[in-house]
């Protein structure tokens, strides 16, 4: 083995130890259960396709607390194999002996691509999801469960994503870059030439985690991409585009893009699927929404075209990290670029 390839193994190797160990705290189990349009549409969702899962055995992938696996013994479900890679797995086991499910869920140690089940399953859940839907997620791990263990015909819950992009304007951001101009006034020092500065800090390329309001959305949005969990390869995962095309609703000034998400889940006895959506115009969610912020604003009116294409794309350095590039156009101006990616914190502070 190559002294790169034994790198980017060991690099790989960190890279699971520190996601992994992300989900060993109480606190962000508590944000995710905490967020009730989250947990509230799993569990309608389980409880709604009960007709599915009772007497069926269920593999929850990433099982975390076990909360969805409670769900789908609630539901009716013979057996549960609650799958989870990090200590967590220690408190699952508990709550499930606590709720009286240790006959039928069985708390797995490990990986779904590592533990080995007694058996084939009819039912997958799963909740993969990350910010810009694919930001640290899961969902290789799911395609990994859905080709080894399910049954032919059986159900993934969730079983589609849509991504959606929409131009905002970001009135926080105006305000922090005017605050230059206002040194003066108050303290005598002209500071406006901070702005350049302060612009290029703020509006850089960090892929930034924050709520929209529906207020600050300036057009509908475009839905650019769609994957179907029963049939998406893990190989189109590694480039997730598509164009959209968006209009003002008025006059305003663009300074960001907005990227949401929505997942739907099977109703069968509903004449309409169940979707969790995170967009900023239905209860605000923990995912919130990734925020694109151009170089600089750019004036809109009524009907002006807003138009682009968007690639999803694994980082180099990091594959569960999401790198996002736009292409765009906004009315006549000519054609922009712009690649943004989240952080790798924690690769700061390892050796």
């Amino acid at each position: 083995m190559s002294r790169v390839v034994k790198k980017r193994k060991l690099d790989e190797i960190r890279q699971d130890r520190l996601y992994f160990d992300s989900y060993s705290d109480v606190t962000i189990h508590e944000e995710m259960i905490a967020d009730h349009v989250r947990t509230n549409t799993y569990r309608t969702a389980i409880l709604k396709n009960s007709e599915s899962v009772r007497g069926k055995v269920v593999l929850d992938v990433g099982a975390g607390t076990g909360v969805l696996s409670i769900f789908c013994a609630q539901a009716g479900a013979k057996k549960v194999y609650a799958v989870e890679a990090c200590s967590i797995a220690e408190q699952a086991q508990i709550t499930v002996k606590h709720n009286n499910m240790e006959d039928r869920i069985e708390v797995i140690r490990g990986t779904v691509e590592t533990v080995d089940l007694p058996e084939t399953v009819d039912v997958i859940v799963s909740e993969w999801m990350g910010y810009a839907l694919l930001h640290e997620s899961m969902l290789n791990s799911v395609l990994y469960a859905r080709d080894k263990w399910l049954k032919p015909g059986g159900i993934i819950l969730p079983s589609k994503a849509e991504l959606y992009i929409t131009p905002v304007i970001d009135p926080v951001v105006e305000d922090r870059l005017h605050f230059w101009y206002t040194v003066k006034d108050q303290y005598g020092v002209d500071m406006s030439c901070m702005s350049g500065f302060a612009r290029k800090c703020i509006m850089n390329s960090d892929i930034t985690v924050s709520a929209v309001t529906c207020e600050d959305v300036l057009s509908h949005p475009a839905r650019f991409a769609e994957l179907d969990l029963h049939s998406v390869t893990p190989e189109e995962l590694r480039s997730v585009k598509g164009q959209f095309r968006c209009e003002s609703f008025g006059s305003s000034a663009v300074n960001a893009f907005c990227v949401y998400f929505t997942v739907t889940f099977p109703c069968p006895d509903s004449t309409a699927p169940l979707v969790l959506s995170t967009s900023p115009c239905k209860p605000e969610t923990h995912w919130k929404q990734a925020v694109l912020y151009l170089d600089a604003p750019v004036e809109v009116v009524q009907d002006t075209p807003i138009t682009g294409e968007v690639r999803m794309y694994p980082s180099e350095e990091n594959a569960r990290h999401i790198c996002i590039h736009v292409d765009y156009s906004i009315g006549e101006q000519k054609r922009q670029s712009k690649t943004f990616s989240i952080p790798d914190w924690s690769s700061e502070a390892q050796p």
